[in-house]
């Protein structure tokens, strides 16, 4: 799954790298975007026939358009890659709603496995990670959207855009750490990933394939992150496993 992770690129570098033009209000910096936060979304742009990129600002947290209220968005921050054409929630997103959300790295937490520690509540104790391109470019995760308004409203009530992360099978690097990680598009997939008139279901499901071994790094970094008001750049700070319950000691 993905639950955290990095937005630190600049707006105007966000748009360089995706060869699209900035239609968002500027977002602030975040090394620890949590669900429910804004995130930056790259679409086709309206009326471009796909030929067009935009870079938008999305409500992480699905809320398909037949929605009643906007609760079940906390249940659709991940789109499975093998049911997104299926699922009722995903179709019709999937169909004609496809993004890439630019990541900067993201986190996921692995459980000590041979001490069994637990904290006080009786959990088990998890160390997170940091995990990014082994080059420091940004990620190009898979993404689909949807657009909402609160019927009660009446026909002026303002339009909601949300979004999932597409996951896929964890590949070796992952494995490690997680049986499941974004799905990361490369550069060769995006206008294919993008164009809203592409129709081609198996050919889109193709690429919701795990990342080569070979692109992610990763770093144990302290469990501060694991509090999602904790958002600045020294979460992504290396420490030695396990200090997290004693300090949290940067290494270096």
């Amino acid at each position: 799954m993905c639950g955290r992770f990095v937005s630190s690129s600049k707006p105007d570098k966000i748009a360089e790298y995706f060869d699209a033009s900035f239609a968002a209000e500027p977002l602030p910096v975040n090394f620890n975007v949590a669900p429910t936060n804004d995130v930056y979304g790259v679409v086709a742009a309206p009326d471009s026939g796909g030929e067009q990129r935009e870079v938008q600002a999305f409500h992480w947290g699905l809320v398909p358009t037949w929605a009643k209220d906007t609760k079940i968005a906390s249940k659709l921050i991940n789109a499975r890659a093998e049911t997104i054409a299926e699922k009722p929630a995903f179709r019709s997103a999937f169909a004609k709603h496809r993004m890439i959300i630019p990541m900067d790295g993201f986190y996921e937490w692995k459980r000590d496995m041979e001490t069994g520690e637990v904290t006080k509540a009786g959990k088990p104790v998890k160390q997170p990670f940091f995990i990014h391109t082994t080059t420091g470019e940004p990620l190009a995760v898979a993404g689909v959207w949807s657009t909402w308004r609160d019927k009660a409203q009446g026909p002026d009530a303002p339009w909601l855009h949300s979004c999932s992360v597409v996951t896929t099978s964890a590949n070796e690097t992952m494995s490690y750490v997680h049986n499941r990680m974004p799905v990361m598009l490369p550069e060769s997939a995006w206008s294919a990933w993008l164009d809203p008139d592409n129709d081609d279901i198996e050919a889109l499901q193709a690429l919701l394939i795990p990342a080569p071994d070979d692109l992610l790094t990763m770093h144990p970094v302290s469990t501060a992150v694991n509090v999602v008001r904790n958002k600045d750049a020294s979460l992504l700070d290396e420490v030695t496993p396990g200090a997290a319950r004693d300090g949290q000691l940067p290494l270096g």
